[in-house]
């Protein structure tokens, strides 16, 4: 039973490595800021598989607090930070009456919250800008393709071949 444990730890450690290195080449593309914590988000969905949700949530606090701290893009360590969690809790909205009006709101509270605390309380300037130099239409058409991309993750998150585990 222990052997088994450290097993499981082991491997969230090394998924957990694995994932801070996706979460560093962040600034290699720029549309890697947004695709590189989608792929952090489906390796935590095996770990989750593997380990199970209390080393998930472990797992998730050790990548995005790694993550902050080495990567060199804030803008995809902040899309973690504020919706990496998303594989943990999603078996529990599918669960939920309107599942998919669940799911947008959780994606588009956690995106607006995350946008303003980077621009307003963080003072990321590179940001604002980023946004300004888009305008007002290019910045609703990248929302609508995050609502978009949210349900295509959905869609791979729920294709992954484990279950996720019941802790005991």
């Amino acid at each position: 039973m222990r052997r088994n444990a450290s097993k499981k730890i082991a491997f969230g450690g090394m998924m957990a490595a694995l994932a801070v290195v996706i979460m560093s080449f962040g600034t290699l593309i720029p549309i890697a800021t947004f695709i590189c914590p989608m792929l952090c988000m489906l390796l935590l969905r095996f770990v989750l598989g593997i380990a199970g949700t209390k080393i998930g949530w472990a797992w998730y606090v050790a990548v995005a607090i790694l993550s902050l701290l080495l990567a060199p893009d804030k803008e995809a360590c902040a899309v973690f930070v504020f919706f990496g969690y998303y594989p943990i809790v999603k078996p529990w909205l599918d669960r939920r009456r309107f599942c998919v009006l669940w799911k947008l709101v959780l994606f588009n509270v956690s995106i607006f919250a995350m946008y303003g605390l980077l621009i307003y309380l963080l003072g990321l300037e590179q940001v604002a800008s980023d946004l300004r130099e888009a305008g007002t239409v290019m910045t609703v058409v990248t929302l609508i393709l995050g609502n978009v991309t949210l349900f295509i993750v959905d869609a791979l998150l729920g294709r992954a071949p484990m279950k996720v585990e019941k802790d005991r």
